[in-house]
């Protein structure tokens, strides 16, 4: 397998919520914040060559968001990042992209499915051959999200990715991706997180998602306050953790602002990163 990571539109979240119960006066070590207590976040995706198709795994944020909701959610750029990255890693375009897996369907991981916002314009999916993988347990949370976290799932993408009759549900394993794909599943973020284990020649990697989105949640107590269930998840990531020190595996991350991949180590009885990896290009 052949391997980019693929930075798509940046955003900026409350330092608050992304570290959870952690004091600012810790966290802020990790992530400097800006005035606003803002931190700076990558919403990057993983690019895979394997034989002969072309697999994505997530599309960020994107370009969807009106100005009011881009500005509330603080993203950076108006255009469509994670397109042009796409053409300047692989010389590829959306068209050309065969999968898309998507870990779950909040609009940070899901987002990039929709073409850039234009007044007036209905919301436009992209990727016209590319078959849209997804967990049944995150596709049902998508379609009736609970109230405490439907303002993190878009609308009108699970009427457009059944439209599109691309959509496979996956309860285990993906007949799309065959057995070269495992999946661990998590509901301590969200009911339904499918983390795809990707095998690489320096050993697996696991696409980490919101289960562990950057470096500093590698360590067990941290968890955002957006997490359903901190606690389960924290169980979640010691298990996951675990098995990848064991096995010489990696995390991939979608959210930290400076490091797309690391191998799973422990020092001083605590996991942590080693190797870290800013960018993965054809490795």
């Amino acid at each position: 397998m052949r391997l980019w990571s693929i930075e798509g539109n940046r955003q900026r979240l409350d330092g608050g919520a992304m570290f959870g119960n952690a004091p600012r006066a810790l966290w802020q070590k990790w992530v400097a914040p800006d005035a606003e207590g803002r931190i700076p976040l990558s919403c990057r995706a993983l690019l895979v060559e394997h034989r002969g198709k072309w697999l994505l795994f997530e599309t960020g944020i994107g370009a969807f968001f009106p100005p009011r909701l881009r500005e509330r959610y603080g993203v950076e750029e108006e255009e469509h990042v994670l397109l042009a990255s796409l053409q300047r890693a692989a010389n590829l375009t959306h068209e050309d992209i065969d999968v898309v897996v998507l870990s779950h369907l909040h609009f940070d991981h899901a987002g990039g499915l929709l073409a850039p916002y234009r007044e007036g314009a209905p919301a436009e999916l992209l990727f016209p051959k590319a078959t849209f993988v997804v967990s049944r347990v995150a596709w049902e949370r998508a379609r009736a999200p609970h109230a405490r976290d439907h303002a993190s799932f878009i609308d009108e993408l699970p009427r457009l990715l059944e439209r599109s009759g691309r959509l496979e549900i996956v309860d285990q394993r993906s007949a799309t991706l065959g057995d070269d794909i495992r999946f661990h599943f998590s509901d301590g973020h969200t009911p339904g997180l499918m983390l795809a284990e990707i095998p690489t020649s320096r050993g697996p990697m696991v696409y980490a998602s919101d289960l562990v989105p950057g470096k500093p949640w590698m360590h067990l107590p941290i968890t955002m306050g957006y997490d359903r269930f901190p606690e389960k998840l924290i169980d979640e990531k010691r298990a996951l953790l675990t098995e990848l020190l064991a096995r010489g595996g990696w995390l991939f991350f979608t959210h930290d602002p400076d490091t797309a991949a690391c191998r799973v180590a422990m020092e001083g009885g605590r996991f942590g990163p080693s190797e870290p990896t800013p960018v993965l290009a054809d490795s």
